[in-house]
């Protein structure tokens, strides 16, 4: 058995490492037992990626349970979905995702959606009553970090007037295809790690011909281009499989390093399309 890669992390404010790389989980089949096993077991995944929306968090803790791996040496994140938003229900909603993952802690726990519907209260006051919650589960311990997903730059204003722990991490959509610099800029100024999601544009970056030409420059699959480039950008990337050999290819991608001129041409193919949400008209 090979013995399983051990991959960098990058620092949060709140104190804690995350692995730049993770597994992702989805919602429609983006679930596969085997795959997650195989992925903590033989390729050194430590970072696992689910969400409530996805409704896969107990089948996330059987496998962390079935794999062997030890709690302290994972990092599991999962989210809030706006329909758990405001203080009493967000706190609940936490404790009950612990126990369907059967853990005593959350590594993250992120606010899924910028837009919120909480009968009488804005989107902005749902947001800040929810990141309160937040706010006191990190405080208790409960989630030793907490951020935000899919929120943009005036989601992050608010929060910073309205609250008092700045997100230690956004996530958000982040391809060649979706690099919104200026959001980057922003989190880095406040101190706010970057994650990026859907690194491979959902299949359309592993097509494009400038990608293809890299990919046999370096002698590497699109995707592992897709992945490293993001990286290379200073981006925690999960990219989300339910292969066993995807899984694999997409950690093999330590051992080289884009030159600097090919992460520019990669970065000049952003023309701000989306393959997943949009969060831009979301007040």
């Amino acid at each position: 058995m090979e013995i399983p890669i051990q991959f960098p992390t990058v620092p949060l404010s709140s104190g804690h490492n995350i692995p730049v790389l993770g597994l992702g989980m989805s919602h429609h089949g983006g679930y596969s037992h085997n795959a997650l096993l195989y992925a903590l077991r033989s390729c050194g995944i430590r970072h696992i990626d689910t969400a409530k929306r996805y409704g896969n968090e107990e089948l996330v803790g059987k496998a962390v349970s079935e794999s062997g791996v030890k709690r302290e040496e994972l990092w599991i994140t999962t989210k809030l979905w706006p329909g758990d938003y405001g203080y009493d229900k967000a706190t609940q909603a936490c404790l009950d995702a612990c126990k369907r993952l059967g853990v005593q802690y959350l590594d993250l726990y992120l606010m899924h959606w910028p837009d919120a519907h909480v009968p009488g209260k804005s989107s902005r006051e749902a947001r800040a009553e929810t990141w309160k919650a937040l706010e006191d589960l990190y405080y208790r311990g409960i989630c030793r970090s907490i951020g935000v997903s899919n929120f943009l730059i005036h989601h992050l204003e608010q929060l910073k007037e309205d609250c008092s722990v700045v997100p230690h991490l956004n996530q958000v959509e982040y391809h060649p295809f979706q690099r919104p610099q200026e959001l980057v800029n922003y989190c880095k100024r406040n101190n706010i790690v970057f994650g990026g999601y859907c690194p491979l544009a959902k299949g359309q970056a592993l097509t494009h011909p400038l990608i293809l030409r890299i990919a046999k420059q370096y002698g590497k699959t699109p995707a592992q281009i897709c992945i490293r480039w993001s990286i290379q950008n200073g981006v925690v990337t999960i990219p989300k499989s339910t292969k066993e050999s995807r899984i694999q290819e997409n950690c093999q991608v330590l051992g080289f390093i884009l030159a600097d001129e090919d992460v520019c041409t990669l970065n000049s193919l952003h023309d701000g399309r989306h393959v997943s949400w949009d969060p831009t008209n979301v007040l």
